[in-house]
């Protein structure tokens, strides 16, 4: 089956790229609750999947509105207002959606998976009181599994997105779509995706295209479609391949001369968040010692830090990463 986006001046004129939090949040629950080792993610998904059992959300709210396969609801993916939304921002979306757009979206998901599961069906009858349900255990999540690791998801995302912004500068349009997946064309004014299952025409869709790279939607793309709204169009970003490659830190010396070599020593420990206490152990370093450190380099925003449970993970910025890719 093949669907075809027809595309007036008006609709080209609104072609634009997101970065969303979302889009991330969804292929990435899917990807760990269905306990597949992918050959991509799976350095992350090792790190990350004992957080997200311990803390109950393989059998919370998000495994239910989240299928191994199949449709995901809809209200769960808002249109990004901007170039780069927060998860706040697309969480106010989320809890916005009026009660039969929820109920709408949740009455296709019990139909393709043969039923609503009993969280669903309290969300059902009372759609404004267990979002609010729905969007903690989303904020929990994010920081658990994304979070620590945004800076680097996100230079990815960019990445893209300047490919991309580049190719329409110096190509046009037309080959940006046909470079964009194999399944997309572009011909005769229209968007054609192949072997799509999902509806995606004007009828059904607003004006304009919203483009959005994705670390997470694994090879094919994901639509979603709303009346009035714009489509949008999540595809695999460029250089997820190498999103979780170990990447060596050397000639650290005039790093260390300006930080310190401790606080110097703790960023190149960084390559995947840790704790405190993984990083003292690591380290050799005390772990009063590593706390007083991590705490001077959040102040000058090289590390953020990220509630787990009962520990803290530390995680690199962006900042702080290109402060290391920057040592001679």
């Amino acid at each position: 089956m093949q669907a075809e986006l027809a595309f007036s001046v008006s609709d080209l004129a609104q072609v634009r790229f997101a970065v969303s939090p979302m889009w991330e949040v969804g292929p990435g629950f899917r990807l760990l609750n269905s306990g597949s080792a992918h050959s991509v993610h799976r350095p992350w998904a090792e790190q990350v999947r004992p957080r997200v059992v311990a803390a109950g959300l393989d059998r919370g709210w998000l495994a239910e509105l989240i299928p191994p396969s199949g449709y995901v609801p809809d209200f769960l993916n808002p249109a990004p207002a901007g170039p780069a939304s927060t998860l706040a921002e697309e969480l106010a979306g989320i809890l916005a959606a009026p009660a039969d757009r929820v109920r709408h979206d949740l009455d296709r998901l019990g139909h393709e998976q043969g039923r609503l599961g009993p969280r669903l069906r309290t969300l059902y009858a009372k759609p404004q009181a267990r979002m609010v349900r729905v969007a903690e255990e989303i904020e929990t999540f994010w920081e658990l599994a994304l979070a620590p690791y945004w800076a680097r998801i996100r230079a990815v995302l960019d990445a893209d997105v300047f490919y991309r912004a580049r190719q329409v500068a110096e190509q046009g349009t037309g080959h940006l779509f046909n470079d964009l997946h194999p399944s997309v064309s572009w011909d005769e004014n229209a968007l054609r995706l192949a072997r799509r299952q999902r509806t995606l025409s004007r009828k059904t869709a607003g004006t304009g295209l919203l483009l959005i790279p994705s670390a997470f939607t694994g090879p094919g793309l994901l639509t979603r479609v709303r009346p009035a709204e714009p489509p949008q169009l999540a595809y695999p970003a460029r250089g997820v391949g190498s999103l979780w490659a170990s990447r060596a830190v050397t000639g650290t010396d005039a790093t260390a001369a300006v930080l310190g070599r401790s606080r110097t020593l703790l960023l190149t420990e960084l390559e995947a968040p840790a704790s405190t206490t993984e990083l003292a152990h690591r380290t050799g370093l005390s772990p009063a010692g590593v706390s007083q450190y991590l705490t001077a380099l959040r102040d000058a925003g090289l590390v953020t830090a990220h509630r787990a449970g009962r520990s803290v993970l530390y995680a690199r910025t962006a900042v702080a990463e290109a402060l290391l890719a920057a040592a001679p």
